[in-house]
């Protein structure tokens, strides 16, 4: 019986140590398998959707890095600001603003609105990322027909034009209202503004609108000047701030510009300024009115700054809004 009793657990010991060894060998491989290189890249950021016949894509210019939120959203405290980000999950030390360019082919006319930084490195090296985007798009830049500024600070003019002076789109109208092209290239301006802010700004507003002012068209508050493009004048964030509301067949997308910055903090609460405002005041009264129309008549939005790609509908919330983001349809768009 004591023989029986030893081999029996000498039977289970080698059964225990075979399966130890398996379990070894199967880690082992299993860490084999492991040893992928890390990628570190992200799909190409273009993303396409329609607006009634029209064929819409966003093309990302990369995010501008803006620091600490105290330091560019001003009207709350510090402390607020960091609650409010917080509560939405977002890191209250900084709050960063994407480049979401939208380019719409209406059938007949490419359309581009805004340009990103072109090679301006202001905002440092993250941005200037529009024309490989639009080539990983399938979009050249030779056959984009219009492009419809939202108003002139250099994130969003800054790519007309290279540094030799040409231009990126050289079969491109450039559409804008004639209040801010002079704003923004008035050359006495530049002598006597304050080097730490506007003069950057206004010397790529020169240097991107005044060497093709022959292809610049001034537009009019209400005036559809493309077939399905209407500007809306909204003026605060600039002088001669302009949205754009885009439709066919039934179907309509507002490109908002800068009408609003943040996702939740100018939305939230709207009558927050904003550092780069040309006149806060008028810029919140323009951001609360033409967000109040969106969320009336639930017309979907383009945010240039929002979350990648910035598409998404707005309603009301409390004493302000909340930003409702599409949801990305990965099925091919026909």
């Amino acid at each position: 019986m004591e023989r029986t009793t030893d081999f029996l657990l000498s039977r289970r010991r080698m059964l225990l140590g075979g399966a130890a060894t398996t379990a070894v060998g199967l880690l082992n491989s299993s860490a084999a398998f492991a040893k992928a290189p890390f990628l570190n890249t992200q799909v190409a950021p273009f993303y396409r959707f329609k607006i009634g016949a029209f064929e819409a894509t966003v093309v990302s210019d990369g995010p501008l890095p803006m620091g600490d939120p105290a330091g560019n959203f001003l009207g709350a405290s510090k402390e607020e600001l960091g609650q409010m980000l917080r509560d939405a999950f977002l890191d209250p030390r900084t709050a960063p603003l994407q480049q979401n360019n939208l380019i719409v082919n209406t059938g007949s006319k490419l359309v581009l609105f805004d340009t990103g930084m072109g090679a301006s490195r202001l905002f440092g090296p993250a941005t200037g990322h529009l024309l490989k985007n639009m080539k990983a798009a399938g979009i050249s830049p030779k056959d984009i027909d219009a492009i419809c500024a939202t108003h002139g600070h250099i994130d969003h003019i800054g790519g007309i034009v290279a540094d030799n002076g040409k231009s990126h789109f050289p079969n491109a109208q450039i559409y804008m209202p004639e209040i801010e092209f002079n704003f923004w290239t008035d050359g006495e301006k530049l002598a006597m503004t304050d080097p730490d802010y506007m003069r950057p700004f206004i010397t790529a507003a020169r240097k991107n609108l005044l060497a093709h002012r022959e292809k610049v068209v001034f537009i009019k508050d209400g005036q559809e000047f493309l077939p399905g493009i209407q500007a809306i004048f909204t003026p605060g964030h600039t002088v001669g701030h302009t949205i754009y509301m885009i439709s066919s067949e039934g179907k309509s997308l507002c490109n908002i510009g800068d009408l609003t910055h943040h996702q939740v903090l100018l939305m939230e609460k709207p009558l927050i300024e904003f550092r780069f405002d040309t006149d806060p005041k008028q810029s919140a009264q323009s951001r609360v009115r033409n967000l109040d129309m969106l969320a009336t008549t639930r017309t979907a939005l383009l945010a240039y700054h929002f979350p990648w790609p910035g598409y998404g509908h707005v309603v009301k919330f409390g004493e302000g809004f909340h930003y409702l983001p599409v949801s990305m349809d990965v099925a091919e768009v026909g």
